[in-house]
């Protein structure tokens, strides 16, 4: 049923969304030159890898000098980054990979290799479902650039503090999977988002 409703709803997003998509698409291109979509690997549901889609909000390889963004200080964002990444307009092209059926709209964030193998036995659990645009810990952490901004270490502070709280909040949602809880969170999403 779920996989029903992620269906509706990203072709939903999708078609109302899609003014936004090519004013965005447009900004993005006109503020610096690259594709206009940022490809990454993510692992996904049972360890399998796949391709995350977002808005690209940084300039070309910056990914290459670190997987960690670390809020306004960050030189590697574009002036159009700055704000898509503020209202979270850069995850909007995960609803294709939604639609592709590598992630659900609620589930755990699909996190990059390097960091997944650093998971204990414990925290592999969150692979046993299809990650997703949103849960629990990413309306908790929708600050997290400014959180890791704050850091001597923004990677070891990610390591040691950040990924064992997020999974534990992704347990939450896996413990508990329902239809309820799926539209629940799709809502403090949105609210979360608008305010």
């Amino acid at each position: 049923m779920i996989r029903f409703f992620d269906i509706v709803f990203s072709l939903i997003g999708l078609i109302l969304l899609s003014p936004i998509f090519i004013a965005l698409s447009l900004w993005i291109k006109l503020d610096s030159s690259g594709e206009l979509f940022f490809k990454q690997v993510r692992v996904g549901k049972d360890g399998v890898d796949f391709q995350l889609l977002k808005f690209r909000s940084m300039f070309v390889d910056s990914d290459k000098k670190g997987l960690i963004t670390i809020g306004n200080r960050d030189p590697r964002i574009t002036r159009s980054g700055y704000f898509i990444r503020k209202y979270k307009l850069d995850e909007l092209p995960q609803l294709i990979n939604v639609l592709k059926g590598d992630m659900s709209i609620v589930g755990p964030r699909p996190e990059v290799r390097k960091y997944v193998n650093l998971y204990t036995e414990e925290q592999m659990k969150v692979l046993l479902v299809k990650p997703g645009i949103t849960d629990y810990a990413s309306i908790q952490y929708a600050n997290e650039n400014e959180i890791l901004s704050k850091s001597v270490d923004p990677e070891e502070t990610y390591i040691r503090e950040v990924i064992p709280s997020k999974i534990m909040l992704n347990m939450k949602y896996i413990n508990q999977k329902s239809i309820k809880m799926y539209l629940r969170l799709i809502v403090l999403t949105l609210v979360k988002i608008f305010r």
